[in-house]
């Protein structure tokens, strides 16, 4: 059918389902007619699934054996993608996979990590005024403990790491380049080196916890203004980062969730008595909708990971190799190098297909998609990714699909990276000349 129009029966649910959330009227629909809705937008393919585009403006595949629904990152191939139906289906359709309508409206970001394209100079330059700012603040009067008290050094307060903080938080995946200006502004403040080489740095995720405990200590210390001040900082922060999209929905999240706070339209002073778990809960209950966050729910993240995985491997499917088994096969070159015994704690967040090629590849050593796995540092001249941009984007999806993992199984983050992440980097470094990172090689247009 070249040169002729060919029937994609995703991409002609997803509009569909699109304008129909989109209008005015979802919201006040009864949960019931928002139900049966989507269930008649249901999609048949020849292999027996059935998928639906629902919440999170994202593809959910049903499992033929017990009727489960799953985050499903959709089938990339054309004739696959004509050969799908729509069909009636009389189950009701479960609220949590439902659009509640604010979740279409929202920009996902970018996946890209910081190696590749450099955050902009107007951005590190706003972070730079904040952090020269708080020079000279006493430890005394904000003291530091826990992860960050070993990040820093001896006499730094807990307005800098604050700033670092939310840094870490709003980022999509924080893998940097050796010699960025966002990170080096912070050297003089740090107890160490930060893990990684003059290439990377590979740079654990804040939680949210740690924010909630800047804020929490000082207010039970008798100094809730001092606490404030914190919050006020971490808002500029995110501010500040917001225009990036690499950072822009995490920043935009924060924002929401501690704005009332600035406000003083909450009860955060009072509960924070209670323990910085009430606070977190408290700040979590604000969030909004459309954001999965590890902080919240490790394995809904790590299936929104694994998806965002997936979807930066499509430069694939044109050269006729299915994305999803080549996302599961990095994964599992990942497990296999730094911790396999934890895949039986991911197997239960997959949906059967990738569950079943996940647990192949770990288990048969001779299994062709192993030949998909990084040898000598160095990715499968198969899989380079076509551009500077779609590698980028590689190199963050594989580093937040590594995050979340080990996040959900308790794992030790690698202070090198993770294998796939890492055999991205040839293709990225010994380049500074890097554009601002927007839409390509993150997602398609039209999610």
């Amino acid at each position: 059918m070249t040169g002729m129009w060919q029937w994609d029966g995703f991409d002609a649910i997803e509009r569909d389902v699109r304008i129909m959330v989109a209008d005015h009227r979802w919201t006040g629909l009864p949960p019931l007619a928002r139900a049966q809705a989507i269930a008649q937008r249901t999609l048949a393919t020849p292999d027996g699934g059935r998928w639906l585009f629902g919440a999170h403006a994202r593809w959910y595949r049903q499992d033929p054996a017990d009727g489960r629904w799953y985050l499903t990152a959709p089938p990339a191939d054309r004739e696959f993608r004509a050969a799908a139906q729509v069909v009636q289906v009389t189950s009701m359709v479960l609220p949590h996979l439902i659009p509640p309508g604010p979740d279409f409206a929202v920009d996902r970001g970018s996946v890209q990590g910081f190696v590749g394209p450099d955050v902009p100079y107007e951005i590190t330059e706003r972070v730079r005024e904040l952090v020269v700012a708080q020079r000279g603040r006493r430890r005394e009067d904000f003291p530091l403990t826990g992860p960050f008290a070993r990040l820093f050094a001896g006499e730094v307060a807990s307005p800098v790491a604050a700033i670092w903080g939310t840094l870490m938080w709003c980022a999509y995946a924080p893998a940097f380049d050796g010699n960025e200006v966002l990170l080096s502004m912070f050297g003089e403040f740090l107890a160490r080196p930060l893990p990684g080489d003059e290439w990377v740095r590979w740079l654990p995720p804040t939680s949210l916890d740690e924010l909630v405990a800047l804020y929490g200590e000082r207010v039970r210390a008798g100094h809730p203004e001092a606490g404030l001040r914190l919050v006020a900082l971490m808002a500029d922060t995110a501010a500040a980062v917001r225009g990036d999209p690499r950072f822009g929905p995490r920043a935009d999240a924060l924002l929401a969730m501690i704005e009332p706070l600035l406000r003083r339209a909450c009860q955060d002073p009072v509960i924070a008595h209670q323990g910085d778990e009430v606070v977190r809960h408290a700040w979590l209950s604000r969030c909004p909708v459309h954001l999965t966050l590890p902080d919240a729910s490790p394995g809904d993240h790590f299936q929104h990971m694994v998806y965002d995985l997936v979807q930066t491997l499509g430069f694939l499917a044109p050269m006729g190799a299915d994305p999803r088994a080549v996302a599961a096969s990095l994964l599992a070159a990942d497990l296999a190098a730094f911790a396999p015994r934890v895949a039986d704690g991911l197997y239960p967040w997959l949906d059967p297909e990738l569950r079943h090629i996940l647990h192949v590849v770990l288990t048969d050593a001779a299994h062709p998609l192993r030949g998909c796995w990084p040898r000598s540092g160095e990715l499968p001249s198969a899989l380079h990714p076509p551009d500077r941009a779609s590698a980028a984007a590689l190199l963050g999806a594989a580093y937040a699909t590594g995050l979340a993992w080990c996040r959900l199984t308790g794992t030790e983050i690698p202070e090198r990276g993770f294998t796939t992440a890492s055999a991205v980097v040839h293709r990225l470094t010994h380049e500074r000349d890097d554009p601002f990172p927007g839409v390509s090689g993150t997602y398609p247009r039209h999610f």
